[in-house]
C-alpha cells in the first residue's frame, strides 16, 4: 500500500523503520512543526522529519492539519492509509477521509483502557501489572475507534516510563506491519472497544511529577518511575530544586518522617508516609 506516515517523537521511530523494510510504500511524514529546544531555544526539527530528511522523503509540517494547503498536498499524494504514531495533533475529519482506508494509530495501552496522551506513565502510576499496545482506526474521538490488533506487556517492578515505552515501540511497530499487511490483503477486521474499563491518561505535568513524601513508599516509588524520563520527578533540597531518579523501598530500615533524611554508610535514605526508601540518582 501506498503510506505517508504522522509522528512526531522518537518513539516514533521503530515504526518508521518497520514501515520502511515491509513492503508497503513509504511517500511522505506528517509531523509537528519545527520546535525551539535546548538552552538557545533555537528551532530543531522533531525526531521523524529528521529521520525523513536523511531518507530524502517528503516532510509535511501543518500547523494545523485541517490547514488547506495540508489538504490539497494530501489529496495529491493519495495514499491507501495513514499509520500514526504520536502524532500530537487532533485529525479533522476532512483529513481522515482521504486515505482508502482512513487513519490508523498506534497506542501505547490496551484500549479503552489509558485514552490520551500519556498512557504508559498513568499505568506504572496506578501500579498496573500488565498494558500492552492498540492499532485502531482514528475516528473524532479521542482514542475511541475500533480496534484492529492489540500486544500485551507485562511491566516489571523497576521498569520506568522509558524503559516499558521502548519496548513497547518495538513491538507496536511489528503489530503496525501486521495490521497494514491485513488490511491491505482484506482480511483485517476492526472490532469496536466495550463501553466497560474505559480510563483516560491526560498528559503528566512538572506539577504531577514532584514527590509528595506523604505517600506511601510504593507510590513515591511509582510516581518517580512513571515520570522518568519525561518530565523528571523532582523535589527540593534546602530551597533548591533537585531532580530523582528511581528509588528502593526499604521495607527492613527504621521508618523516618515523611521527606527527612537519613544518611548511611552506603545508602540515603528518605521517609514516605510508610516504610523509607533508598534514593538512586539525585541531580541539581
Amino acid at each position: 500500500m501506498r503510506l505517508v506516515f504522522a509522528g512526531t517523537p522518537e518513539v516514533a521511530l521503530p515504526s518508521l523503520e518497520a514501515l520502511a523494510a515491509s513492503r508497503h510504500e513509504l511517500v511522505a511524514v506528517v509531523t509537528r512543526p519545527d520546535a525551539p529546544a535546548g538552552r538557545g531555544r533555537r528551532l530543531v526539527r522533531s525526531p521523524v522529519a529528521q529521520w525523513a530528511d536523511r531518507r530524502g522523503l517528503e516532510v509535511l509540517t501543518p500547523a494545523r492539519p485541517r490547514e488547506p494547503a495540508f489538504l490539497a498536498r494530501l489529496r495529491e499524494l493519495a495514499p491507501d492509509c495513514v499509520p500514526v504514531v504520536a502524532y500530537g495533533a487532533l485529525v479533522p475529519p476532512e483529513a481522515l477521509a482521504i486515505p482508502t482506508h482512513g487513519w490508523i494509530n498506534l497506542h501505547f495501552s490496551l484500549l479503552p483502557a489509558w485514552r490520551g496522551a500519556a498512557p504508559v506513565q498513568h499505568a506504572i502510576l496506578a501500579g498496573d501489572e500488565i498494558t500492552g499496545a492498540s492499532v485502531f482506526q482514528l475516528e473524532e474521538g479521542l482514542d475511541t475507534g475500533p480496534v484492529y490488533g492489540t500486544v500485551t506487556e507485562r511491566i516489571a517492578d523497576t521498569d520506568t516510563a522509558g524503559d516499558l515505552l521502548a519496548r513497547l515501540a518495538d513491538a507496536g511497530a511489528r503489530l503496525l506491519v501486521q495490521v497494514l499487511d491485513a488490511i491491505e490483503a482484506g482480511a483485517a477486521r476492526a472490532v469496536p472497544q466495550p463501553a466497560e474499563g474505559v480510563s483516560h491518561a491526560p498528559k503528566i505535568t512538572v506539577d504531577d511529577a514532584r514527590v509528595r513524601w506523604t505517600e506511601p513508599a510504593f507510590a513515591v516509588d511509582r510516581r518517580i518511575r512513571a515520570c522518568t524520563p519525561d518530565p523528571g520527578a523532582w523535589t527540593t533540597f534546602r530551597g533548591e530544586r533537585v531532580k530523582l531518579g528511581p528509588v528502593r523501598p526499604a521495607p527492613d530500615e527504621p521508618a523516618l518522617p515523611p521527606g527527612v533524611l537519613r544518611v548511611a554508610r552506603d545508602r540515603v535514605l528518605a521517609g514516605t508516609g510508610t516504610v523509607p526508601v533508598v534514593l538512586g540518582t539525585v541531580q541539581a
